[in-house]
């Protein structure tokens, strides 16, 4: 691994779960395996879920710039699993590789769509603000699982090249 630039090393604000629906809730530490955090669940598992989507990443920059906005959302309200700190998003993009803290290696598979359960934490409930072909850089990303392990809150996250 090469040496980073600062906008591509970072850390976990936020991990979030749920039993299915949004908000997810956070929780200190979390079990990552190949389809996700363990006590996740996830109600559609046709686009929700599985091993290209095992977990949902957002950025907290992203979503203090929507709160700005005035934007009701908070971190796990659109059901991302991990909310980033310190990475540039525009720098997550599919194909890029994270390392997150001493065990977990994520891979970005692609942008997620939004959905209409998203609603209640967007102005107007235009859930559209954060959809990656109206609002470029402004998606959460779907992650594969390369390597699992346990992820805390304030554990690092490296970008890889």
């Amino acid at each position: 691994m090469t040496a980073q630039p600062n906008n591509a090393r970072g850390r976990i604000f936020q991990i979030s779960v749920s039993q299915g629906g949004v908000p997810k809730l956070a929780v200190l530490e979390a079990e990552v395996a190949v389809l996700g955090l363990l006590g996740d669940q996830q109600r559609n598992l046709e686009v929700h879920g599985g091993p290209v989507r095992a977990v949902c990443l957002y950025s907290l920059e992203n979503i203090v710039a929507l709160q700005a906005e005035g934007h009701p959302v908070f971190p796990g309200a659109q059901g991302e699993n991990l909310t980033l700190a310190g990475i540039d998003w525009n720098l997550c993009t599919p194909g890029r590789r994270l390392q997150i803290g001493s065990q977990v290696l994520l891979e970005i598979t692609r942008y997620t769509q939004p959905c209409n359960n998203l609603r209640p934490f967007f102005i107007a409930q235009d859930y559209s603000r954060v959809s990656q072909s109206r609002h470029p850089g402004w998606s959460r990303v779907y992650t594969r699982v390369l390597q699992g392990g346990v992820i805390r809150v304030s554990d690092p996250v490296v970008l890889l090249d």
